[in-house]
């Protein structure tokens, strides 16, 4: 068993786009809709080995329809974009909140050097 932190409360704000996650070892986080699908721990996402990672872009608007909880130590969230592949166990959940200046500013960083925006392209 993982000594990782668990939740004791999860709640989405839809409106907001944020999850809302309190852990067991005090900590609180807020993490964004558009966070928590660029950084899925999706096969899709994060390929299956080393320097396989799809970088992920126009997810700026999307939100989560649906939280399904994975036996007692992880949930799956499905996103408006039909992304639902995505197995966020407590401790990868408590990464995202930890690391979220870190992880949030080399997303922005992989963007801007690829040439990709946070927005959806849209045709009028």
């Amino acid at each position: 068993m993982s000594n990782a932190p668990k939740p004791t409360n999860i709640k989405l704000h839809q409106k907001s786009r944020i999850l809302e996650i309190s852990f067991d070892d005090g900590n609180n986080y807020e993490l964004s809709c558009e966070y928590l699908r660029v950084y899925s721990p999706s096969a899709e996402v994060r390929g299956h080995g080393p320097s396989e990672e799809v970088l992920q872009f126009g997810k700026k608007d999307v939100n989560i329809t649906n939280i399904e909880p994975v036996g007692s130590y992880a949930v799956c969230l499905h996103f408006d974009d039909n992304h639902d592949t995505g197995i966020y166990s407590w401790e990868w959940l408590h990464h995202l909140g930890k690391d979220q200046d870190e992880l949030w500013a080399d997303y922005l960083d992989k963007m801007e050097a690829a040439g990709k925006k946070r927005e959806t392209d849209t045709i009028i």
